[in-house]
């Protein structure tokens, strides 16, 4: 254990006990900072770009996660039935996953762009608009078309995963409610469901996180625009910390982010005591 304790303690608790430190100084890029005390976090609780992005990060993450996990759901489904080229079909599902973050989002910035997008080419040919769509400079849009993109890269992620739960899943439930008189529905509401709880809960708690902490897409696709409505905390953070220079700032935004992963983190926790309680164990 010791080799992969050292790699966890030099990876992840270091850069977050800086972190955690940095935001309780004024430090600043080339410049050593003091200790302040709560002044970083007493600033963002009167910064209104701050609570905009909370509430863009909180919305993004919620719609997002929804999505993905109804469509991943619905995907899973579909592949766990003895369809034709069933291999193929799985491994299509996890291209969006396989491709590189910022290379996904290249393309739909493209697909977004606000002269060149297919969708409005195509749009405009069925003649159902007269003009281009303005995907990314529309706050509304906007928001929509990073949600759009994130469902399509996060979808393989939990269609894969609640695959592969519902292989663990005995035929011999299903065909015992079949025999009792259950139709579909009941049988995914009363077997399928129940016994796929553990896995949705722990899918979508790393779902949640990845969508949350999510930097790259909509660095590439929007910088955070327009007129900060696409501004998640991850990258608020870093145009505080880095292109902005505060890093007392921009860590302070970074560990605010840390009750809402935590809350995931309790999520995923709840949903394997469930699991426990189903076999037979305590609460």
């Amino acid at each position: 254990m010791l080799p992969a304790a050292i790699f966890l303690l030099f990876f992840l608790t270091y850069p977050l006990g800086l972190g955690v430190w940095l935001g309780f100084t004024d430090t600043r890029i080339g410049r050593e900072g003091v200790f302040i005390g709560l002044e970083n976090y007493e600033s963002l609780m009167g910064d209104s770009l701050f609570w905009l992005v909370v509430f863009n990060t909180v919305l993004y993450t919620t719609v997002a996660s929804v999505f993905k996990f109804a469509l991943g759901l619905w995907l899973a489904l579909l592949l766990n039935q003895n369809l034709p080229f069933k291999s193929f079909f799985r491994a299509v599902v996890l291209l969006p996953w396989v491709v590189p973050t910022v290379l996904s989002a290249i393309a739909f910035w493209w697909i977004f762009d606000s002269q060149y997008s297919i969708i409005s080419w195509a749009l405009i040919k069925m003649g159902l608009i007269s003009a281009p769509i303005n995907f990314l400079g529309d706050v509304a849009n906007a928001r929509a078309s990073v949600i759009a993109a994130n469902v399509w890269r996060g979808i393989p992620f939990v269609a894969i995963s609640l695959l592969a739960g519902l292989q663990t899943i005995s035929a011999s439930l299903n065909e015992a409610a079949t025999l009792d008189g259950a139709t579909s529905w009941q049988r995914f509401r009363y077997v399928t469901l129940p016994m796929l709880s553990p896995i949705i809960a722990v899918v979508m708690t790393f779902s949640v996180l990845f969508t949350f902490t999510d930097f790259q897409l909509i660095y590439v696709l929007t910088r955070g625009g327009p007129l900060n409505s696409t501004h998640l905390m991850a990258t608020l953070s870093f145009q505080r910390a880095i292109p902005g220079g505060s890093l007392g700032e921009g860590a302070a935004i970074a560990v605010a982010m840390i009750p809402f992963l935590l809350s995931a983190i309790l999520f995923s926790y709840f949903g394997l005591q469930r699991r426990k309680w189903q076999q037979g164990g305590a609460d």
